[in-house]
């Protein structure tokens, strides 16, 4: 089970820079109590932690000129300019669920030049732990939800598909930056070898 990115900027019940539409403290109860309950049946839980320097280059204040959610070039691609969000050892950066429900959490987005939303990822090619511990661990299915379902959800589900894992995500425990492009997220998943499920009811565990 990976738990993605359920931060305090990215809610809007921390009022985060970046809090997602639906990310009320309603949802991060629910998350809280889908966890809780997972664990009770024998999952290893894992999470992902966006957890950027200030200086990051995906932070539109460090190009001077440009407004949030610009697009700008970076390393030949498209990047989105962000506000400034999830900044090191800052309070909303912090994940808003009990840590000691967590086997690891692994952190990702360090790299002052480079973004990364999959948590398979450091960025710029460069992996986290997360695989190699899965894979000690024996895990070859992930069960995954969280933040953001057009983003960071999606890069981390697709490249665990592309790492060989079995990965379903759970939409109704999702939460996306724009209905569009979550949509179209969760039309496009499938075809990476993503399962995507509505809601954890039609999960089979263990």
């Amino acid at each position: 089970m990976v738990l993605v990115d359920v931060q305090g900027d990215f809610t809007v019940w921390k009022k985060g820079s970046l809090g997602v539409a639906g990310s009320d403290r309603a949802y991060v109860r629910r998350v809280k109590a889908a966890l809780y309950d997972l664990k009770k049946k024998g999952l290893d839980i894992y999470a992902t932690q966006d957890w950027h320097p200030k200086n990051h280059l995906s932070f539109f204040t460090n190009h001077p000129g440009k407004k949030p959610f610009e697009v700008i070039k970076l390393h030949g691609q498209d990047q989105v300019l962000w506000p400034p969000h999830c900044v090191q050892c800052t309070e909303n950066a912090e994940i808003l669920v009990d840590k000691s429900l967590f086997k690891l959490v692994v952190q990702k987005g360090m790299l002052m030049d480079w973004d990364s939303y999959s948590g398979f990822y450091v960025g710029g090619g460069t992996k986290t732990i997360l695989e190699s511990a899965l894979k000690k661990e024996g895990v070859d299915k992930l069960l995954m939800f969280g933040i953001a379902t057009d983003y960071c959800v999606k890069s981390t589900a697709v490249d665990g598909a592309k790492l060989g894992f079995e990965v379903t995500v759970v939409t109704d425990l999702c939460r996306g930056v724009d209905p569009k492009t979550s949509d179209k997220a969760i039309q496009d998943m499938p075809a990476a070898g993503v399962r995507v499920v509505e809601s954890l009811d039609e999960v089979r565990i263990r």
